[in-house]
This record gives structure tokens, C-alpha cells and sequence, in this order.
């Protein structure tokens, strides 16, 4: 069986739930993902084997087509005999399933919309103008191919147990104990894959001085190390650049609160069931991205002029979504979910 989410690490992981239920009657279970999104895959119950493949008609930066490329993919699918293709709601299945169908895939499942022909053999209509959590959306591709999920599963967002041990490597940076337990500090993640989703630098690093000075120890993330050293200061510890994608995993499930836009981490968060502020810029719907299974507060105005954009660069002057959220409102949010 294959599973395929071509796109980020937040988009595979909310794939998780969709993935067990395909791993209740499958024998293997390999996951097709994107340069972006391999990390996740590789961290979800149930997949035994992750394909990268950057798609042309998904990436943000897509490579030209070429012979060359789709014949590698069409090999190393050779074996694979079901298929379900997971894809958002502005995306297309039909390419994928084209290239499916030339590797001799059997069957296949996915969304579409579109008239498929003979590249699908379940096709799963969705009311899209609907918002659903995606999570949900996912999972009911795998029941329309004729999956469920295994008696007792919850059907939220999960990552493989157990994660890696970052007392030893990390303890110091931390700053807390290597037996520390969960709600040991509180996590800022400041970057985002997508300007648009981002609140500003400074007032991440006003945030990390309040919630010092409200008692909470500190810990700042992310892949950009001039941002994380600048938002953390002298007042939190700076995991900046240092962390692998399950290690960062391991540091959020320790944590009390995660603060972060609506990006990878966050959908990260509720995979280990860590409570959310979720600084969230409407160019996409809540109802479907918010933090998934997991308390979460929402902040940010989601009637702004870019609702529903999908703007990867905010397209309206002054960031007005995100930029009227202050700190003192994170740090209050930060209060409720701890409490």
C-alpha cells in the first residue's frame, strides 16, 4: 500500500490518522513524500517506508518536468499495488494518479473534483466549500477506499514512540533537569515557512521577556538561527539550528505551551499532545489548520481583507491579521493553557 502527501511537514502529519487506517489491512505501507514533508513521514505510526519525490505541480519551488525524473518515480512504485492520494483542497490528484497508473498501481483513491476517467477507481467527491479539519478530510479518503481506523484509536495526530532522548544532548541548553517532565517551560517557535504567517520578531522577543517575567523558563526553536538567537536574548534557551525534526519533536512534548504561527511545529505540537498558542494568519481556514486534538488558543484577526488568499506574502499593507495581536495577549493565552 501508499500512501501520498506531497507537500509540507504539517500536511503529513495531519495525514497521520488517515495513514493507520490504511495500515490496518496493509501488509507494507510506503509513504510518498516531498523533500518538504519526508521528516514527518518519517516519524508516523504505520509507515514502514518513505519515497521523496518533489512534484512539479506542488512544491513551492518546482523543478521543471522532466523524462528523466517521472521514470524514477514510475520505478520505485513499481511494487506498490493500492494507492491513496491525500491532497488539499487546491491541489490536483489526476497528476499523481497518471504516473500511478503508468507504475501499474492496481487501484487508487483521492479527491477529485475533477472528471478522472480511468486514473481513479474510488473517486472521493468532497463539498469543499465546506471547512473541515484537514485531519478529518484525510481520513475520509481512507474510509472511501474502504479503511478505518483500528478499534480504540483516537484519530488524532500521532508520532512514533518512542522520541529520541534529548536530556543528555540537550539538558544544558535546556536549562532544566534530564528527569524533567511535561510543562517544563514553554516553547517559542518564531519562523514560519510562508511571510505571511509570521508575527513579528520583536514582538516574539517582547513575548519571551514577559513570559520570563511571569515565571516561565524559555525555550526558542527553529531552523533560523539569526532569528532564534535575536528572539531569545539573554533570557531563553536558544535551540536555534540544533535540533533534528524528531528531537524538536521531543523538546515541544516536554513543553507546557508551544507559541508559534500555523505552521509545521504547531501541527508537531498536537501530535504529542502539547497545548497551542496559535498565532494563525487567515490566508488559510482555521476550521481546517488550527491545531488539531489539542487545547489551543487562537489569536489573530480571521476576517482580515486576506482571509482565504492563501498568500504566501501577506498582500495586504501592515500585516493587519497578525500585527494587532500583542504580546500581553500571548502571554495571557499562555496562562489559560497552563492553568
Amino acid at each position: 500500500m501508499l500512501v501520498a502527501r506531497l507537500d509540507d511537514v504539517g500536511d503529513v502529519l495531519l495525514a497521520g490518522p488517515a495513514v493507520r487506517a490504511v495500515r490496518t489491512l496493509a501488509r507494507e505501507l510506503v509513504f510518498l513524500a516531498g523533500p518538504n514533508g519526508r521528516q514527518a513521514a518519517e516519524l508516523l505510526p504505520g509507515v514502514d517506508q518513505v519515497i521523496e519525490w518533489r512534484a512539479p505541480w506542488i512544491d513551492h519551488t518546482p523543478p521543471p518536468v522532466s523524462k528523466g525524473q517521472v521514470a524514477d518515480l514510475i520505478a520505485k512504485l513499481a511494487d506498490v499495488d493500492e494507492a491513496v492520494i491525500l491532497t488539499s483542497f487546491h491541489q490536483s490528484a489526476l497528476p499523481l494518479a497518471l504516473l500511478l497508473r503508468l507504475a501499474g498501481v492496481r487501484r487508487i483513491t483521492a479527491i477529485s473534483n475533477d472528471y478522472p476517467g480511468s486514473l481513479l477507481d474510488v473517486r472521493h467527491v468532497v463539498d469543499e466549500s465546506v471547512d473541515v479539519p484537514e485531519a478529518e478530510r484525510m481520513l475520509s479518503v481512507a474510509r472511501a477506499a474502504g479503511f478505518e481506523l483500528p478499534k480504540g484509536d483516537d484519530g488524532k495526530l500521532a508520532v512514533q514512540q518512542p522520541l529520541p532522548d534529548i536530556g543528555q544532548e540537550m539538558g544544558h541548553l535546556l536549562s532544566v533537569g534530564a528527569d524533567a517532565g511535561k510543562g517544563a517551560y514553554v516553547v517559542v517557535h518564531p519562523g514560519t515557512s510562508a511571510p505571511a504567517r509570521t508575527w513579528p520578531a520583536d514582538r516574539h522577543r517582547q513575548t519571551v521577556r514577559e513570559l520570563v517575567e511571569d515565571g516561565h523558563r524559555v525555550v526558542v526553536t527553529g531552523t533560523e538561527r539569526d532569528l532564534t538567537a535575536y528572539v531569545a536574548g539573554d533570557l531563553a534557551a536558544d535551540l536555534g539550528g540544533v535540533t533534528t525534526f524528531a528531537q524538536l519533536a521531543a523538546v515541544i512534548e516536554r513543553a507546557g505551551v508551544l507559541v508559534a504561527g500555523n505552521t509545521g511545529p504547531a501541527h508537531l505540537a498536537a501530535a504529542v499532545g502539547t497545548p497551542v498558542v496559535s498565532l494563525f494568519a487567515p490566508v488559510v481556514p482555521a476550521v481546517r489548520w488550527a491545531p488539531y486534538g489539542v487545547p489551543a488558543v487562537l489569536l489573530g484577526d480571521q476576517e482580515a481583507p486576506c482571509r482565504g488568499s492563501r498568500a504566501r506574502i501577506c498582500p495586504v499593507p501592515g500585516h493587519p491579521c497578525l500585527s494587532h495581536v500583542t504580546s500581553e495577549q500571548v502571554v495571557k493565552a499562555v496562562r489559560e493553557l497552563v492553568q
